[in-house]
């Protein structure tokens, strides 16, 4: 029987384990942090050079405690506000990606409604630039501070989100440890790369900036946590939730 189909019989020790192996990916995360940043400071450094993007380093300084400083890069830029051609095109893309989704047969119906969501998130931005472009209140130099802190954050919480949904599963140690080690690597070497290429966008106009916020930023990182978890979840367990033990 499947697991999701048999009795779960949460006990003491599961939910003892559980905490324990929680907190201690989240006592190991915490006291890394100083030295993942400086990994990431690297990383955005040989990026900005390479790619090439248009701006400098910066460094924001975060306590955890009075005992743990670590400071946190991100690419520092200025505010370009959107051209007349720059919005002429990114209306007529919008305009396309709508009239496409309508051309889209009925089995793509999830495509149909993502493009139109995105096409509304876009022309939202597209009227606000119009009428009141000097009123934007965001920078870029804020926008991927707050991206990569709310990364490091999201990456924080993986342990204790598989904690309550994971651990307390009758899987072996060696699979939890091993889940929680990739998704967190994996989060962790993605991040800098998501914040390189917002950069690259942003370093053209500001008025993409709504859009890589609410469809392509935390959301993305959402669902790589939901992927792993899936992937996880799949694995053959020595013993069914809620078989009975001897």
């Amino acid at each position: 029987m499947h697991r999701s189909m048999s009795r779960f019989d949460l006990k003491a020790r599961d939910v003892i384990g559980s905490g324990g192996l929680a907190l201690f990916f989240v006592v190991v995360w915490v006291i890394s942090l100083p030295r993942l940043c400086r990994f990431w400071q690297y990383i955005l450094d040989k990026g900005i050079t390479l790619v090439p993007i248009h701006a400098g380093l910066g460094l924001s300084e975060h306590h955890v405690t009075r005992y743990l400083r670590f400071f946190i890069p991100y690419p520092r830029m200025q505010p370009i506000a959107p051209d007349a051609q720059t919005w002429g095109w990114t209306a007529i893309a919008v305009a396309a990606l709508f009239a496409t989704s309508f051309l889209l047969p009925e089995t793509q119906m999830p495509l149909r409604y993502l493009l139109r969501i995105v096409c509304f998130i876009q022309g939202t931005g597209l009227l606000y630039f119009l009428w009141e472009p000097a009123r934007f209140p965001h920078t870029p130099d804020s926008y991927l501070e707050g991206l990569i802190t709310y990364g490091i954050a999201m990456i924080s919480f993986v342990p204790i989100l598989f904690g309550f949904t994971y651990y307390i599963m009758n899987f072996s140690l060696l699979q939890k440890v091993f889940l929680t080690v990739v998704a967190m690597t994996h989060l962790t070497l993605f991040l800098p790369l998501l914040i390189l290429l917002q950069a690259m966008i942003l370093q053209k106009s500001v008025l993409f900036m709504p859009l890589l916020y609410i469809v392509f930023g935390l959301p993305v990182e959402v669902l790589m946590i939901i992927a792993f978890y899936s992937w996880g979840m799949s694995w053959p367990s020595p013993q069914p939730t809620g078989e009975s033990r001897p």
